[in-house]
Formats: structure tokens, sequence, C-alpha cells
């Protein structure tokens, strides 16, 4: 049964994620831009709850001795490097991944208690487990921007017109910036040309070999490549352009193995807490954290000084992360419902802290 399930995640994994994913030169993480690509509707609706959900919750236990998570290489794990530098493994067991198929293997097979993942696949593995986790907080908002080499571009307005690389066919990338577009009257496929490339090695290519060209790249990839190409000028947040339409755009959310947390809610709000108090100290303290996320191997020292600032990092729990998330799951929803399980989750998808 787990190994259908596991087949099953993964597919449905390819709805989630798709050609867009990028992250900085170093890793393979799928940048947390959240992408959601299509596939086939089966792939959502085949999938099996693992047994250890079909237990009766435990509901007087003592503290585990660890707790098991996993985490990506990117601006979904940034926010947390204060908490794993004060715990050093002394409670929270946690794991670093390239990609976010590794960890939706060790969802399925109950290996972790908690995980950093891009927002909309939370909500994929929500449909695909039948409720086995569910989403605790907002860690990372938008991290995608319009950047060029140039100065010609200070809004939206001056895109009419211009090719845009970018990448993420099909996937939230693309649906990021179809919003907001869509949102300031701009027709994606009549004003201008987006050419989707595979990577955002790609875009930022093409950007430093022809001035005039114009991308959408995620942080902190923008700062990765700036070091190589020094003009690249971030014009335009896609993450303001949101807020400007009502909306709020977000990468990386925290869930929890719903059997996990019903059997230790006081050990996950605890971790909740020091989480937040990590993100609050990561963005306060800009050079002492770039010096951390250095030393975890998730971006270069120096790339992650630069990026640091327009990370949009967050800790967003309870009612505001209901709101927020499922705003935005909405947008994409009309967009693609597969990027999003095939439904909007209901509100049990959403852990409110008691």
């Amino acid at each position: 049964m787990k190994k259908r399930l596991i087949a099953a995640l993964l597919l449905s994994l390819a709805t989630a994620f798709g050609a867009g994913c990028t992250t900085t030169p170093t890793t393979t993480e799928a940048d947390t831009t959240v992408v959601s690509d299509t596939t086939t509707a089966d792939a959502a609706a085949d999938t099996t709850t693992p047994e250890e959900t079909t237990a009766e919750p435990v509901t007087t236990n003592a503290p585990p001795e660890t707790i098991r998570i996993a985490s990506l290489k990117g601006p979904t794990t940034i926010g947390m490097v204060k908490l794993m530098s004060d715990d050093d493994g002394a409670l929270y067991d946690v794991s670093l991944y390239g990609a976010p198929d590794e960890i939706v293997a060790l969802i399925a097979k109950n290996e972790i208690d908690i995980a950093n993942v891009p927002a909309n696949l939370a909500a994929v593995l929500y449909a695909n487990t039948g409720g086995a986790v569910k989403v605790a907080a907002i860690n990372t908002l938008g991290v995608l921007y319009v950047v060029e080499s140039g100065d010609t571009i200070q809004s939206l307005d001056d895109l009419k017109g211009k090719t845009l690389y970018s990448t993420g066919k099909g996937t939230t990338p693309e649906y990021a910036l179809n919003f907001v577009l869509k949102q300031n009257g701009i027709d994606p496929d009549a004003d201008l040309t987006v050419e989707y490339l595979s990577e955002s090695a790609e875009v930022a290519a093409k950007l430093a070999a022809d001035p005039s060209a114009v991308g959408v790249l995620p942080q902190p990839y923008i700062a990765a490549a700036s070091l190589k190409n020094p003009d690249l000028r971030m014009a335009i947040s896609l993450t303001d352009e949101w807020q400007k339409a009502g909306a709020e755009l977000v990468t990386g959310v925290t869930i929890v193995r719903t059997e996990f947390l019903e059997s230790y809610p006081s050990e996950v709000d605890a971790f909740l807490r020091k989480f937040g108090d990590s993100v609050d100290w990561v963005v306060a303290n800009h050079t002492e954290a770039a010096a951390l996320i250095g030393s975890y191997d998730i971006t270069p020292e120096p790339a992650a000084l630069k990026a640091l600032p327009y990370l949009n990092l967050a800790f967003v729990t309870n009612e505001p992360l209901k709101e927020k998330l499922g705003g935005y799951l909405g947008v994409l929803f009309d967009f693609n419902p597969k990027s999003v399980g095939g439904a909007l989750p209901d509100d049990s998808f959403y852990y409110i802290s008691k």
C-alpha cells in the first residue's frame, strides 16, 4: 500500500513542479518558487492514505526524543538556520534536500514529522494522502522578480512589446506572472512575448548576453547570478504586485504529519515558536545569518548576504495563515486545479493552534 502511495505522490509531484524547478547555482531545489505542472487527473485520484494514519491518535505521550524535519536547500530553510544552529541536533534532526520529490517519498513512508515545502505542494499532499498532513505556517512569501541588466523596466506597462524570458511554462511561475499582468490590464498572450526556458541558468545567460533582455528569476538565484553579472537589476517585485492586487504570493510553508501533530501538539507548538523566533533573528541579523546559511550549504554566503533583504521571509500562523495561503491557492486553482491537488483544501488543512 505504501508503495502505491509513493508512486501516486511522485506522479502528483509532476503536477506540483514540472520544468520550472530552479534554485541557486549550487543546488537543485525547485527554488521553492512553488511550481506546479500539468499531468493526468488520475495521478491525483489514485492515492491511498498510509496505514499509520488510520490508527487512533495517541493523546498522552512522553515527549519525542527526536523530531525529524525535512527541508529544501533554498528560501524555505533560510529562516530556520538560527533554530538549527541553536539546537545543533539535540532535538531537531534536520535533513536538507535538493528536490521536493525526496521529501514526498519520506512523507509517504512516515519517515519525517515536519517539513518545509513549496506552498502548493502542501495542498497536493493533503489531497493525495487523505489529510495525512496539515499546514502549520507560511515561512516565505514571494521570491520572484522581473530582472534586467539595463534600466528600461520601471513598471509592468514597460513590459508591453518586450520578450520576457522565464521558467515554468504551465507552472506557478507562469501563473504568478500572468495573474499580475491580467490584474493590470495586460494580455500575456497579446501584449508581450514570454519565452519559457527550462532552467534559471538559461534565463541568466540570456540576460548576461543581451543587455536589453528582460527575465523573471527567483531569489536567491538573482543574488548568485549578480555576482557574475553585476549589472543585473531587480526591476519589479512580483510579491509587491500581488499585494497591490489584494493577494499574497506565497513560496514556502511548514507542514506537519497529522498523526504526529495529534500525538505531540505541545512539541509542535514549541517548534513553531522557535521557528518564528529564528525567522525574526535572520531578518534582523543579515551578516551573521548569511554566514550560517553558507555553513549549511544552502547558498554561498556572499549570495545569501545579497539576497536576504529580498527573500520576503515571514512566519504566518493560525487565521492569517488560512487567509493568505487560502487566497494564494485560490488563484492557482483558477489557473489550473491540478496545481493544488484538484480541489481547494478544506478547513482541516490548516492547523490553528489552541
